[in-house]
């Protein structure tokens, strides 16, 4: 195969990848890029503390701790906002505060005003998530879901890689510019927001005497409830927590490459440059393979997805076990951030389908929970395993944690594959009637009634 020929192909692939996809979401996509770009407080919060400041390593975790459970607490509150105001208002009130608050605490001096003002941080920064990803699943038709947040995914992590060695190059020099240059860059998302993206939400459907008569009573109900979605809704619907649980013990798994993993190297006598080189492969391969992933993925039964990323995520991290040079550490790296590669956008489309159309914000709310509470009890697992029993019974609970996670996506999916198909039959038969939009609802409404059992 000649050179041209290949060439030909990735640009015919790229092409494809990028493709069918709504202005809007382009527009989406690159304010997600742009904020992870100045992305700062989260990565540098501990050095910062301890190095800039001289705070002791348990204050600074203390910090670190507080601005995670900020994220745990705007979560819900911000579903709830994304449903009653909207998307685009909850993004922008969202990105002007985290703009505000971050750098606010640039310049805050006492340890209780920084711990006070690092939490406002994380309630802010972390509100703006379930708006996102909702609106995400209004523009885009539901076959291109899954490719859309692999996109949106692979933005966050180019976002990132590129913002790590920037900003650790910034921090030796200001950690203050640093701040106001994440405040800046999160202003300008905002900016992006309110001048290019239209509010998504989708109207509610008002019943008319006619259309209650025809469909019966039992319709009139259904009309009622999807009126109705409140947080109880959520905690009742037994499918959906469940996925809300299997997400929070796969993000278990995917936390210890950033708590866990150091201490074990850092104990089995590694630098923390060396544990930046293994932990730089996660970015790196995410910005390489995430789009060549997606296009074999997009089609595939995403039960089979969901059991293999969390078996492989698991027996990823539980390989790291018997690793004994920094070369076999990264070769776990690229296992576990395979199986994230698969995992993230998977998982996510999958909330969208078992979310009601009006309630998105508070499912979405809800999910990203699971991730925030999370990275709260991680740290504490670590830690504890760890100093109790030693590393490698850390990497073999992770293998059993994505054992019983694969376990648990295989007994909810079992009856998925069914209305998944019947809903793409309705998708193609409603783009082909009225377009975009109505093909959008029509699987939305199709999937929400047979509630994937």
């Amino acid at each position: 195969m000649s050179v041209a020929t290949s060439v030909a192909g990735l640009r015919r692939a790229a092409r494809e990848s990028v493709s069918g996809l709504p202005r809007e979401f382009w527009w989406l996509w690159t304010s997600t890029l742009v904020n992870r770009l100045g992305a700062f407080v989260a990565t540098f919060m501990a050095l910062y503390l301890t190095l800039d400041r001289g705070y002791s390593a348990s204050y600074a975790g203390l910090v670190v701790a507080l601005h995670g459970l900020g994220g745990v607490v705007s979560s819900l509150g911000a579903g709830v906002m994304t449903d009653r105001l909207g998307r685009r208002p909850t993004m922008l009130i969202a990105q002007s505060s985290t703009a505000a608050s971050v750098a606010l605490l640039g310049f805050m001096e006492g340890p209780v005003a920084i711990a006070a003002v690092a939490f406002l941080v994380g309630v802010t920064s972390s509100a703006s998530r379930p708006a996102v990803q909702a609106m995400v699943a209004d523009i885009v038709k539901p076959e291109d879901r899954v490719r859309a947040f692999s996109l949106n995914y692979w933005a966050i992590n180019l976002g990132f890689a590129v913002s790590a060695a920037g900003a650790g190059f910034i921090a030796q020099h200001s950690y203050l510019a640093g701040f106001l240059g994440e405040g800046a860059l999160t202003l300008a998302c905002a900016v992006l927001v309110y001048l290019k993206l239209p509010e998504s939400r989708p109207e509610r459907a008002k019943p008319t005497p006619e259309k209650l008569a025809g469909a019966g009573a039992g319709a009139g109900a259904g009309v009622e409830a999807e009126a109705e979605v409140r947080m109880g809704t959520v905690l009742r619907d037994g499918r959906f927590m469940t996925v809300v649980s299997l997400s929070f013990v796969v993000a278990l798994i995917f936390q210890q490459g950033y708590v866990g993993l150091p201490v074990a190297m850092g104990t089995d006598g590694f630098s923390s440059v060396e544990f930046g080189m293994a932990i730089a492969v996660n970015g790196a391969l995410i910005v390489v393979m995430q789009i060549p992933v997606t296009r074999f993925i997009q089609h595939r039964d995403p039960r089979r997805l969901l059991i293999i990323s969390s078996l492989v995520a698991g027996y990823g991290f539980g390989l790291t076990a018997f690793a004994g040079s920094i070369a076999v550490y990264a070769l776990t790296v690229c296992v576990w951030t395979l199986a994230e590669i698969v995992n993230a956008p998977t998982q996510t489309g999958l909330v969208v389908r078992l979310s009601p159309l009006h309630g998105r914000g508070r499912y979405q709310g809800m999910y990203t929970m699971s991730w925030s509470v999370a990275g709260l009890v991680a740290p504490l697992m670590a830690g504890f395993v760890i100093d109790r029993f030693g590393a490698e019974w850390l990497w073999g609970a992770c293998a059993v944690l994505g054992t019983v996670a694969g376990l648990g996506y295989w007994l909810l999916m079992r009856g998925l594959s069914e209305p998944e198909a019947e809903a793409a039959v309705e998708v193609r038969s409603a783009a082909d009637a009225g377009g975009q939009n109505t093909a959008g609802q029509a699987a939305d409404a199709r999937i929400s009634d047979s509630q994937l059992t």
